[in-house]
């Protein structure tokens, strides 16, 4: 640094000496150029990018184009196939004079299937109220059967009376014979009276049940082994007659009440095997009331009194209630008169045979005339 410095007499002067001072423009001028310059160069950017947005939109616009002239040729080629198979369809139908006789033939054919329809619900109609008639006469069959076979008035009456119904159903005045047998069947039945079977077979279930309870009036008889053989004569020895009187003594009893009504003493077993034989009568009884069979009922409860009066104290008052009991019983009717049904069910299958007589003559004339239309053919 040493070597650099000036001399002190070599600046002096220089500070030493005026400065002039000059007032110049030009600064200011290039300033105001320079700006300008800018405000020009600024512009043209924003000239240059307004151009480029308005290149890229315009292209943009112009693929947008592009693909709707694509899309747009597509479906002109879419709808050239279209109009081609059109074209190939319409030529593969037929003429105007083949088209007129397929109507005709379809008109025909519809004019065809309505006849058919109809005839078909004639017939249909016709199946269903010979289905109901034969279920009439069904009827009729087992009203007969329950009749006959269990004396059953109450079902029949309900039997009888659903094929009256049926028959009414059909509003036919070729029915009036069968309906008019229908009702006098009917009426028979409703003044016939139902035997009550069922309770009469209770009341003797109940008093089988008292069976049990019935006792003998006096105490059993129990052999000591005493016997009267001391008081026959001595010296015959073991004759027959000592051997009798030894055996009747051990059934011989004094008794100084004579006036008392005297009935024989059971033993154990015996008053068993009479209760058991007093209870299966009653159940004869009453299978007999069930099945409405009089006979064995009166029969049964024939020997159940004949054994109550005969080993069962008739002062004892279960005896006496028992034996009235079935004394009431015995007046009660098991089996009733039955209505023959019979002639009724030979009038509802006359009517029968007659309806299907006139069904069939119907039939034929109008299969001749189905038979008849034929169809048309196409050319």
């Amino acid at each position: 640094m040493s070597e650099t410095a000036l001399p002190k007499d070599d600046v002096q002067p220089a500070l030493d000496a005026p400065v002039e001072t000059v007032n110049s423009p030009e600064p200011r001028r290039g300033n105001g150029l320079a700006i300008l310059a800018l405000l020009v160069g600024a512009a043209g950017v924003a000239v240059g990018g307004w151009g480029v947005w308005q290149m890229r939109s315009l292209q943009a616009n112009t693929q947008q184009q592009m693909a709707q002239m694509q899309a747009l040729s597509d479906q002109a080629q879419g709808l050239k196939l279209n109009e081609q198979r059109l074209t190939a369809r319409l030529e593969q139908l037929p003429g105007a004079d083949e088209l007129d006789a397929r109507q005709r033939l379809v008109a025909q054919l519809q004019g065809d299937q309505q006849r058919l329809n109809q005839r078909l619900e004639t017939v249909l109609g016709a199946s269903r109220k010979d289905w109901r008639l034969a279920e009439a006469e069904h009827l009729l069959r087992l009203a007969s059967l329950r009749l006959s076979a269990l004396q059953d008035i109450s079902s029949a009456r309900a039997l009888v009376q659903g094929a009256d119904e049926i028959l009414r159903e059909q509003n036919d005045p070729g029915a009036f014979a069968a309906r008019e047998q229908l009702a006098k069947s009917l009426a028979a039945l409703r003044s016939t009276e139902q035997p009550d079977r069922t309770g009469l077979f209770l009341k003797l279930g109940a008093l089988r049940d008292q069976v049990t309870e019935l006792t003998e009036l006096a105490p059993e008889y129990h052999d000591r082994g005493d016997s009267l053989l001391g008081l026959t004569a001595d010296g015959d020895g073991a004759s027959r007659w000592a051997q009798w009187w030894d055996q009747i003594s051990r059934y011989i009893r004094i008794d100084f009440n004579a006036d008392k009504n005297i009935r024989p003493l059971l033993a154990g077993q015996s008053l068993t095997q009479v209760r058991l034989a007093l209870s299966l009568a009653i159940e004869q009884a009453q299978w007999a009331a069930l099945n409405g069979q009089a006979p064995v009922y009166s029969q049964a409860l024939t020997e159940a009194r004949d054994v109550l009066k005969g080993s069962f104290n008739q002062d004892n008052p279960q005896s006496q209630v028992m034996l009235e009991q079935l004394n009431e019983l015995s007046k009660q009717p098991v089996t009733v008169m039955t209505p023959d049904l019979a002639t009724t069910l030979s009038a509802v299958q006359g009517y029968l045979e007659r309806r299907n007589v006139n069904a069939e003559e119907s039939v034929k004339p109008a299969a001749k005339a189905v038979e008849g239309t034929t169809p048309e053919t196409s050319p």
